[in-house]
Order: structure tokens, then C-alpha cells, then sequence
């Protein structure tokens, strides 16, 4: 299986970030000014009760179906929680540089929520007995990736606090208490290490693996849609990337349009983690962007 995590050698497809495909319809009429003045809110649309909800997750990644994604959610009105790394683009860049600022300024203004993923995306090497630190983590971006590091529970709160830092700098937003390991991977004394400083980790529910890290050849955007609209039940949190540098065939917008209209017709409903019954607590506090808990 292939994966962001070990892309290194991947072409990029050097693309102006949000320029539309040839035969790619993108809303550029609506301009993130008009947003703001209108007060146009996809959590205001999705406001109201909800008897099966579903949170739709999205880590970053090369960004290169990040315009297309977020047309789709405009479009049917889905709010979702974004997990943010600074990732390198298919434009040479990174997912949090001030080339992508606008595009995540668009986001707050509709009314996303926002996590962290660690600054360089930092993958914990698993351990036969969980240690109590340091810690060895797989760089996969950033000046060192590719690199096995060792780093303790200070360095680890650093990788976390500063994708709220860029979002704060970005678009005055203050990120939620909120954390995804990258690959999933956790310990419970990292866990612990991470709520010492303020954040609460964030997985994703079986089902809600969606399946766009996976080799396209094997499993197709067909059967990804087919597996996830079978399994996924009401309450699940679902995980899907800005981009994925091995899948040749992508999974955005491909499989998340059909997979939204149908979940709708099936019943169900999409919130952020803002309202889920265990996360949510960690969703209604900031992420502390300094050692001082400020």
C-alpha cells in the first residue's frame, strides 16, 4: 500500500493553486468579501436537529483537489473539520503558506472547524512497550523529512502548537483544543504528553477510513464508494486528505459528491466535531499557541 507518507519520489504537477481543470466548473463569483459580508455559514446551514450525523474529517495534503473540495461542500452545504500539517503542494510550496491563506480564510468564513496534525507531520514510530519519552517520529515534511527522530513531550507540543499559530497568522482564527496524529498512530503516554499542553486527540471511526491513501489500481474510486456506503453508520468520523501524492486516480471530487448526495438521501447528516458527544468538548476550547497556555 502507498501512501503521503512515503511519496517522496512523486512528480508534482506544478498547477497555480485553485486554477480550475480543463471542464472543472469552480465558484469564483462569490468573492471571500462578499462571504463575509453576506454571513454565509455552512454550520449555520447545517444548524437544526440531527438524528444520524456523520463528521467528515479532512487532513491536508497536496492540495491540488483542495479548490474542488471545497466546491463540493459549498455546494451541499456540508461543514467539515480540517486537520492542518504544513505539507508540500503540487505547486512547490506548502499547504499553509501564504499562497493558500485566502483559500483557508474562505474556509473559517463558512463555518469549518479546525485541528492540528502536527506542524511537520510527524508519524510516531511504533514501539513493542509504549514509552514515557522521548519519542522516535518519521519526519514526512518539512527541512527533515525522511529523517527517524528522537523527541520528547516539549518538541511534541511545538509540532502541535504551531499549525494553530499559521491558522491564527492566516485568518485570525483560533484553532480548537484538537489534534490528529498523522497515520493515527498514538501511544497513551503520547496522548498524555499532548493533553498536558492542552490538546485532545482526535482518531476516526472504522468505518470512516475512506480509503484515499490507498493504491487506485487495487482499490478504485468505485469500490472506495461502494465499501463506504455500506459500512458507514451514524456517528462515525470519516477521514479523506486535500490531496494524495501516489493515488493516480483521485479521489476528490470523483468519490466525495456521489458519497455526500447519497449519505443525504440515506438519511443522514453532516456536523463538525464541534457537536460530537465526546470530542466536542475538546472542540469548544482553543488550542494554547505558547507554553504560557495564552
Amino acid at each position: 500500500m502507498q501512501s503521503k507518507h512515503n511519496a517522496r519520489n512523486a512528480r508534482s504537477t506544478r498547477r497555480t493553486p485553485g486554477a480550475p481543470r480543463p471542464g472543472q466548473r469552480l465558484l469564483r463569483s462569490v468573492g471571500l468579501s462578499v462571504y463575509m459580508a453576506l454571513g454565509i455559514s455552512l454550520s449555520a446551514g447545517a444548524a437544526g436537529s440531527c438524528a444520524r450525523p456523520v463528521y467528515l474529517t479532512f487532513d491536508t495534503g497536496h492540495m491540488g483537489v483542495a479548490p474542488l473540495v471545497a466546491e463540493v461542500l459549498r455546494r451541499h452545504e456540508v461543514p467539515v473539520t480540517f486537520f492542518l500539517a504544513s505539507e508540500r503542494t503540487q505547486s512547490g510550496g506548502h499547504s499553509l503558506d501564504d499562497q493558500w491563506a485566502v483559500w483557508w480564510r474562505a474556509r473559517v468564513a463558512e463555518g469549518h472547524a479546525f485541528a492540528s496534525h502536527t506542524w511537520d507531520h510527524w508519524v510516531l514510530v511504533p514501539e513493542a512497550v509504549p514509552s514515557q519519552g522521548p519519542w522516535r517520529f518519521k519526519v514526512t515534511q518539512g527541512p527533515q523529512r525522511g529523517q527517524v527522530i528522537t523527541a520528547n513531550a516539549h518538541d511534541y507540543c511545538e509540532q502541535l502548537r504551531r499549525p494553530a499559530q499559521r491558522l491564527m497568522e492566516m485568518t485570525g482564527h483560533r484553532m480548537a483544543a484538537a489534534f490528529r496524529a498523522p497515520a493515527g498512530r498514538m501511544s497513551q503516554p503520547l496522548q498524555e504528553a499532548a493533553r498536558a499542553c492542552g490538546f485532545e486527540h482526535v482518531g476516526w471511526s472504522p468505518a470512516g477510513f475512506l480509503g484515499d491513501e490507498l493504491d487506485s489500481v487495487r482499490f478504485t474510486n468505485q469500490h472506495l464508494l461502494q465499501k463506504a456506503l455500506r459500512d458507514i453508520r451514524a456517528g462515525d468520523v470519516l477521514v479523506a486528505h486535500l490531496g494524495i501524492w501516489d493515488r493516480k486516480e483521485p479521489w476528490a471530487p470523483a468519490v466525495l459528491e456521489p458519497l455526500v448526495e447519497a449519505l443525504k438521501a440515506k438519511g443522514f447528516c453532516f456536523r463538525t466535531l464541534r457537536d460530537h458527544p465526546v470530542h466536542g468538548a475538546a472542540f469548544a476550547r482553543v488550542a494554547t499557541m505558547d507554553e504560557s497556555g495564552r
